[in-house]
């Protein structure tokens, strides 16, 4: 084979991406050649590099939305075995929890700006319904942030109990509730608002503050603390 059809082993050194990556640094690399690196053999017809830039094109060429797509979907691409799938499928996920863990050891929750950022970062991607909670202590410091619950398209089932024993193991005070929606739409339903008021009237009970109840979505968030419905 020539050109592109070669085996990336068959390539000079200076164009074999990890041997760039290590002779270099990883910036020197593009998405696609870092994908390669990842998916690192490709099939009888195709390059590495060629089967990454599959990937990135199922993505939109963006690697926020590559971040979305999940491995029935990569499978798709004839020479990505599950293998291939499961290794950039947890590639994609340390590159986010990476991006979400550096505000989990800093943020001091005073508002709900404080951590809508960071509670985006760690739901964007779902394309399914999610539930999950903060857990802070006295000093108004994050401990702890935990699914409780997945569901579908437009709505997941959750279990206060459930909420509240984490709270007890955490030894929280406070705590504040998120869940996305993948519609696009970030306001309240009914739902939600029974959802909220139930699980603030347990956490009286339990001497534990509920200090906010926030959905977030590609369009924007709602804070129930900032609209004044807690």
């Amino acid at each position: 084979m020539s050109g592109n059809k070669r085996s990336i082993r068959e390539w000079a050194a200076d164009d074999q991406p990890r041997e760039k990556m290590i002779s270099k640094n990883p910036y020197s690399l593009s998405d696609a050649e870092l994908l390669a690196i990842l998916i690192r053999s490709g099939t009888t017809d195709r390059s590495a590099i060629e089967l990454a830039r599959e990937v990135l094109q199922l993505g939109k060429n963006n690697l926020l939305e590559l971040g979305r797509i999940s491995v029935p979907e990569l499978l798709k691409i004839n020479g990505i075995g599950i293998a291939k799938a499961a290794t950039i499928a947890a590639a994609l996920e340390l590159g986010r929890r990476r991006h979400a863990s550096l505000p989990l050891q800093r943020i001091k929750v005073e508002n709900s700006a404080s951590v809508v950022l960071y509670l985006k970062t760690l739901l964007q991607d779902y394309h399914y319904e999610v539930f999950g909670v903060l857990y802070l202590n006295r000093a108004g410091k994050i401990l702890h942030w935990g699914l409780i619950s997945q569901g579908g398209i437009t709505g997941t089932i959750v279990d206060p109990r459930l909420i509240f024993k984490k709270a007890f193991e955490e030894k929280a005070v406070s705590i504040i509730l998120c869940h996305n929606h993948p519609s696009g739409s970030f306001q309240p339903s009914r739902a939600d608002e029974e959802l909220t008021a139930k699980i603030n009237d347990g956490a009286k009970y339990f001497d534990i503050k509920l200090l906010d109840h926030i959905i977030v979505s590609e369009g924007g968030h709602f804070s129930f603390a900032d609209a004044g419905k807690l």
